[in-house]
């Protein structure tokens, strides 16, 4: 079973990184030194967003291993 070409886990995780880079910043250029407990909470939220999506990752791969390995033993038997 061949990789799909787009996956829509890596998309969203780049996606989320970017967005919040970008509010970092412009929270930074907004709201001057207000700005850095918001940053962190951006910041804690990114990384749990791709705590989130690694651990989605892992368990797709898993499920795909199963099945994968499922079907090679009922084509060996």
């Amino acid at each position: 079973m061949a990789k799909p070409a787009f996956d829509t886990l890596r998309a969203l995780a780049i996606a989320s990184q970017a967005i919040g880079f970008i509010l970092i910043i412009t929270l930074g250029t907004l709201m001057e030194e207000g700005a850095r407990y918001w940053q962190g909470v951006t910041l804690a939220v990114m990384v749990a967003f791709a705590l989130v999506i690694a651990v989605a990752r892992l368990y797709r791969r898993n499920k795909w291993r199963k099945r994968h390995d499922a079907a090679r033993r009922e084509h060996d038997d």
